[in-house]
């Protein structure tokens, strides 16, 4: 354990310059690895909230409907033949009907209160508005059997699909998922290429002393121990500071940052956090052992 030690401190002070920059090299990737896994949770987390919230609009027809199919408001024989399909359609798990004065209720919370002032001559009135059905599918990606039962119904307008309204977000998410991958990726191969040929420096420098240790007898495994040492302590520092930089991430960007504003949707979480921990910390010590292994086992033969 002495000679270890000693060896290790020798080898870190060799040549400075390069341990850190493999260091750094692994912060960063490592950083940018474990971005990658919390973009990869939050999406998979995000896809099946809004999936599971994923609604299809059934829109009744109005009086002055200028739909194909709609020769003017919805009777209530036409309304129950819809409603009698939803209701018998195995691909439906709920179906929620909101009639005309409903609608126009929840319109008064979104646009201008000037458009319902005047009574009767108010630019906007109930009539304007289409009574609808909001269905939740069994199956956020089975809708077709839907879609195919309900589209030529008579007193059906149209149909709207949220997926056209939330395929930005998927295409954000998407984005950002592959873009930190990528960059860790390359990032992960430099540093595989720097701790590769900080061995092969180290093991050149130490060339006569290895050929030394190897005519006294001493193992393949004794030899490489220092450089094994030297490798981990490397990723440790690398892990360690890559855990820091996630952990600020996530308190100040996360956990107070664009989940309170961003309430409605679910985001990742301390147990995601230390499961992209263990991540990076099993990835940071394959990164410097594996090479070092494969790199002292051809520069320790004499």
């Amino acid at each position: 354990m002495r000679h270890l030690l000693t060896e290790l401190r020798q080898g870190l002070a060799r040549n400075v310059s390069m341990h850190i920059a493999v260091v750094l090299t692994l912060f960063v990737s490592l950083t940018l690895a474990g971005v990658g896994v919390l973009s990869q949770r939050e999406a998979d987390k995000t896809v099946e909230y809004l999936g599971n919230e994923l609604q299809i609009t059934v829109w009744l027809c109005k009086a002055d409907d200028d739909r194909p199919g709609c020769l003017g408001l919805v009777t209530d024989q036409q309304q129950r033949q819809v409603e009698r399909t939803l209701e018998e359609s195995p691909d439906v798990r709920a179906a929620e009907y909101v009639p005309q004065d409903e609608a126009y209720r929840l319109a008064q919370g979104l646009f201008d209160a000037e458009l319902f002032e005047g009574g009767e001559d108010a630019p906007l009135q109930v009539a304007d508005f289409r009574a609808s059905y909001r269905v939740t599918p069994q199956q956020p990606d089975e809708i077709e059997g839907i879609t195919s039962a309900v589209q030529g119904l008579e007193g059906v307008s149209y149909l709207s699909d949220q997926r056209e309204e939330l395929q930005p977000v998927y295409q954000i998410i998407d984005y950002l998922k592959f873009g930190s991958l990528g960059f860790a990726a390359a990032l992960l191969l430099a540093a595989l290429l720097l701790v590769a040929n900080t061995v092969r420096l180290a093991a050149l420098a130490r060339r006569k002393e290895i050929g030394i240790m190897r005519l006294v007898g001493a193992s393949g495994l004794y030899i490489s121990l220092p450089f094994l040492a030297e490798a981990l302590f490397m990723a440790l520092l690398g892990v360690v500071l890559s855990g820091g930089a996630l952990a600020a991430l996530m308190q100040f960007g996360i956990v107070e940052g664009v989940s309170q504003q961003l309430q409605f949707l679910p985001w990742v979480g301390w147990p995601d956090y230390l499961f992209t921990l263990a991540v990076i910390g099993i990835t940071g010590p394959l990164l410097t052992v594996l090479p070092t292994l494969l790199l002292t086992r051809k520069y320790s033969k004499v």
